[in-house]
């Protein structure tokens, strides 16, 4: 999933679990395609690997041959396009991958774009792709802030990536990317640290909503009480009176 703010670009991905001998490092989900410029992807490993080769050769071609750094609406228009192409072409399959691209133009402004197999390229504030994809992105449609600060981006992924991952921080890689930094790696103490403030607030307003429903079933008890020993004073009224005649 990637999340924009007023001045960068999160990615973040569930990491896949590895063999107990396998490299962790050969699973990686985000990669670098250019130096401002990184890829989240779900779904086919060997697409992926292809797809991205390819991505990064012409980010290279396009430096020599203009002079200048690919944009990141470029980059989403060649992987875009390549991915059409191989749903029209014979002897081949389309990729089997959705694409995230985060990155940051040369004026400043972080861009976040994706594509899916068909070759259907567009631009985000925030988005996710893959398993449960539609579960996130209706999340980030209530928890999103137009000009969000990069802390509160993170957060939001953080929060977001908590409702498929099952291990908490050990199961996520988040990247930022800001203009002329580059892509820096969130520390996974960091990641801990938000995962148990998130989880403290959710606690809390558990507790919250508990004790308001406590409150409301306590009112809705008095008042029934009181409309009960009302009814009975009316009815023993009658009674009096005729004692009284």
């Amino acid at each position: 999933m990637g999340v924009r703010s007023r001045d960068a670009v999160v990615l973040a991905v569930e990491k896949r679990a590895a063999a107990k001998l396998q490299d962790d490092r050969t699973l990686r989900k985000i990669v670098k395609i250019d130096h401002h410029i990184s890829l989240a992807f779900a779904g086919l490993n060997a697409d992926a690997r292809s797809l991205i080769n390819k991505a990064r050769i012409e980010a290279q071609s396009h430096r020599l041959t203009v002079e200048d750094d690919p944009s990141v609406e470029y980059m989403a228009r060649f992987i875009g396009t390549t991915q059409q192409r191989y749903t029209q072409r014979g002897g081949v399959r389309p990729f089997g991958l959705a694409v995230l691209l985060g990155g940051v133009s040369a004026d400043g402004k972080p861009q976040l774009w994706s594509t899916d197999p068909s070759g259907i390229y567009s631009a985000w504030k925030a988005n996710a792709v893959g398993r449960s994809s539609k579960q996130l992105l209706e999340l980030l449609e209530k928890q999103y802030k137009d000009d969000c600060t990069t802390d509160e981006a993170v957060k939001l992924a953080v929060k977001t990536l908590l409702e498929v991952v099952e291990s908490g921080a050990k199961s996520m890689e988040i990247i930022v990317m800001r203009h002329k930094v580059g892509s820096t790696t969130v520390p996974e103490a960091d990641i801990e640290a938000l995962v148990r403030a998130i989880e403290a607030e959710k606690a809390a307003e558990a507790a919250e909503a508990g004790e308001g429903a406590a409150a409301g079933g306590a009112g809705a008890g008095a008042g029934a009480g009181a409309g009960a020993g009302a009814a009975t004073a009316a009815a023993g009224a009658p009674a009096a009176g005729g004692a009284g005649r």
